[in-house]
């Protein structure tokens, strides 16, 4: 194995780690928000009169927190994945099996993409009931989380490729998962 292609895996996974550092917290803030907007939703219909935005900005956030917790959870292969019958083949026949996943999602990940804008670019004219504003906003994540989650299958190709696992370690469990 060349050192060329390990330096441009390490690089692709410093870019994915600040990318993942930027979506945590935005992930948190929209939950705060949330919270917060839901709150002064209960708020203001027990005691006063029901602001009317509120219902609106919550489904807005609730659809973009969706949309990014699973790009997160993408990055961390946290969604649910049915493994026994790969781990049940020989090494070399697991990794092809595994390259053929990560293909298969990157595939997905960039017909969503494409699909996503289309969808995003036909909103464009309608505006929100309440705000007013533009459409293409809240549909903007569609295209947005699926660019990122390709992102993410790429780097796990590259790793696949280069060092026969997605996070170069095989077998060892990532920092933030307890060992099973």
């Amino acid at each position: 194995m060349t050192r060329l292609p390990v330096a441009a895996l390490t690089t692709l996974q410093r870019i994915e780690h600040a990318i993942d550092a930027a979506l945590r917290p935005v992930v948190f803030a929209g939950m705060a928000a949330l919270i917060g907007v839901i709150t002064l939703q209960i708020v203001s219909r027990v005691f006063f009169e029901a602001v009317g935005w509120t219902e609106e900005v919550a489904r807005f956030l609730l659809v973009w927190i969706t949309f990014l917790g699973a790009t997160l959870a993408f990055q961390r292969g946290r969604h649910i994945a049915v493994t026994f019958v790969v781990d049940a083949l020989p090494d070399p026949l697991q990794r092809v099996a595994r390259i053929a996943a990560v293909l298969v999602a990157l595939g997905f990940m960039i017909a969503l993409m494409v699909i996503g804008y289309r969808y995003m670019q036909v909103q464009s004219f309608q505006k929100s009931a309440s705000l007013r504003l533009s459409m293409t906003w809240v549909y903007a994540v569609i295209p947005l989380c699926s660019a990122l989650m390709a992102w993410y299958a790429f780097v796990d190709l590259v790793g696949l490729i280069v060092r026969g696992s997605n996070d170069g370690e095989p077998d060892q469990p990532s920092p933030e998962e307890p060992p099973a």
